[in-house]
């Protein structure tokens, strides 16, 4: 080969059946395209079913008493708002808020209480003159549905916070006429909250102390297991406390 010669020039061409003997492999080997497609089955995760208000009314054991739990306190809220602003008679808005929360003060403690957890509490006068309050609970055996109780707590909970939001706003306003409505509201809010709070811790620590003494009773019999019973029940009680 002479150096006088251009570099490209003596490049030899490749052969043309060793060239295309890979192509030919590739396109026996070549996989079908997948093509994806939409379905419309439903989500199989309880993560995704719990998502959105039917799928947690689905899985509600009793949708109706959810249902009516939450709607009887937005409607309390809103209609409160809404009257604010699309109405000056007061009478109408403190009528309409007041039955709205009377309604949902009794069946907060009367029903949904009852049904989505299995709790119930009242404020009971003996002979003497003296309150007290009275707390009930079901039958441990009978776990509440997991989706009825978080809804049910979180109403609990958030709804007076709200409520408490408002009476700010309405004393930054100086919408003096409307704080009443508001206190009423949050005595109504914060007497379901509170009372439940405490039926629940009641529940729990009579559910520890029954387990505490039928265990200590059952293991060790007489005089020995009642005191080792009592000495349970004062130790896990206190955890409820």
């Amino acid at each position: 080969m002479s150096t006088n010669t251009p570099l490209l020039e003596t490049i030899e061409p490749d052969d043309p059946s060793t060239a295309q003997a890979p192509s030919r492999n590739t396109t026996s080997n070549a996989r079908p395209a997948v093509v994806l497609t939409p379905t419309n089955n439903m989500a199989s995760v309880p993560a995704d079913a719990e998502s959105g208000i039917a799928g947690i009314l689905r899985q509600s054991a009793h949708p109706a008493a959810l249902f009516c739990l939450y709607f009887f306190r937005i409607s309390a809220i809103a209609v409160y708002i809404l009257c604010g602003l699309l109405t000056n008679n007061y009478v109408l808005s403190t009528v309409a808020v007041v039955v709205l929360l009377a309604m949902d003060f009794w069946n907060c403690r009367n029903v949904a209480g009852r049904t989505l957890v299995g709790l119930r509490f009242w404020n009971q006068v003996d002979d003497d003159g003296e309150s007290y309050w009275v707390f009930e609970s079901r039958d441990p055996s009978r776990p509440a549905n997991p989706v009825d109780a978080k809804m049910f707590w979180i109403a609990l909970y958030v709804f007076p916070a709200l409520w408490l939001l408002l009476f700010v706003v309405s004393i930054f306003r100086f919408n003096l006429s409307f704080i009443p409505i508001v206190a009423l509201a949050l005595v109504f809010n914060f007497t379901n909250a509170v009372g439940f709070t405490y039926a629940d811790r009641d529940a729990k620590q009579r559910w520890a102390n029954s387990i505490a003494s039928s265990g200590w009773n059952m293991g060790m019999g007489g005089i020995g297991g009642q005191i080792l019973g009592g000495a349970m029940k004062n130790s896990v009680g206190r955890l409820f406390r």
